[in-house]
């Protein structure tokens, strides 16, 4: 059975996500086998954990320290970076942004940033075609080590999405190495975030991110233990639970690949909503393909009965449109 016929027959109404085991694959059987998990999450949730990722404790421990006392700074400290006309990067502050057009605002507020080596080059040529996207970071003069600490998290999630990349071709019959020539330049956005308690009255349109979809390929997210927030819409338009689980990283599929894949692989609704009473962080790594490569419905994802959903376009093109829709637009001030 093809994928477009595969495909056909899911119905998406999950009710719980899977645990994927991603470190123990040494051999052709076992990383088929491991592809086929991650085949079977995408096309009936969207979403996935993932055990055995490889990043060291230390390295979220220090990142998780870094974001904590970088968000306790005074609001005018933190507002010198927002990026408002600075292409995303820099410091977004609460209710700058409103990912669901039926609310008000999101409660949350930011700090996004790009691909940069740890040692900076005068040349970087990993950003010389990111065309809409384009644009160095920013960063603040403190907390201490703060740089350091985001880009050497950046850096190791950014080695796991390589290994899921590779994953998901195997999922989708490709050759392992088939995203390899359009992911060179290391299109992965990183934003730390904090929400704040919710405290409002249920209803009033504002929430810690509304309900939506994510721009590219896929996101790894970090989130803090212990506390509940994260919830994804099954097709029964039931809101299921997305929990902290020690150990793991959770794995959404966006609209990158679901265009790609011709929605063969599932891009999943979801919200954040802390009503827990003290503050949370979470920390999504966004992994795209190159800003330059064109998005269209793979051969392998396209039938007679199932033709293609989507136009091609310019990867870049369409997250820098994504991205105007969501910030760039009327929210809440209070």
């Amino acid at each position: 059975m093809s994928l477009a016929e595969t495909a056909a027959s899911v119905s998406g109404a999950f009710d719980s996500i899977p645990i994927i085991d991603i470190g123990h694959a040494s051999t052709p059987e076992e990383r088929a086998a491991l592809a086929r998990q991650i085949r079977d999450a995408c096309m009936n949730v969207g979403f996935f954990y993932i055990s055995n990722h490889g990043i060291p404790q230390e390295t979220i421990g220090k990142v998780c320290s870094a974001m904590e006392a970088y968000f306790s700074l005074p609001l005018e400290t933190k507002m010198k970076l927002y990026h408002r006309d600075k292409n995303f990067r820099g410091y977004e502050p609460v209710f700058s942004s409103n990912a669901d057009p039926a609310n008000r605002a999101d409660l949350h507020e930011g700090f996004i940033f790009g691909w940069e080596e740890l040692v900076p080059k005068e040349n970087d040529e990993k950003r010389t075609n990111d065309g809409a996207m384009a644009g160095a970071n920013v960063w603040p003069s403190e907390p201490s080590g703060f740089r350091e600490a985001c880009l050497n998290y950046y850096h190791a999630a950014v080695g796991v999405g390589r290994v899921l990349f590779h994953l998901f071709a195997l999922a989708l019959d490709l050759p392992a190495t088939y995203f390899d020539d359009k992911t060179k330049n290391s299109a992965a956005s990183m934003r730390l975030i904090h929400y704040p308690p919710q405290t409002g009255p249920e209803g009033d349109g504002i929430v810690g991110i509304g309900a939506h979809s994510d721009f590219r390929c896929f996101t790894i997210l970090w989130q803090e233990p212990d506390i509940q927030a994260l919830e994804l819409l099954n097709s029964e338009k039931q809101w299921v639970k997305a929990p902290p689980i020690p150990g793991t990283l959770v794995i959404n599929i966006g609209d990158q690949l679901a265009r790609w894949t011709n929605d063969v692989f599932r891009s999943t609704v979801h919200r954040a909503i802390n009503r827990s009473g003290v503050r949370r962080y979470s920390i999504p790594l966004f992994f795209g393909t190159d800003y330059h490569v064109q998005i269209e419905p793979m051969p392998s994802c396209v039938s007679p009965e199932r033709p293609p959903k989507y136009e091609p376009v310019a990867a870049g093109d369409y997250v820098h449109q994504r991205l105007q829709e969501v910030y760039y637009q009327d929210t809440a001030t209070s």
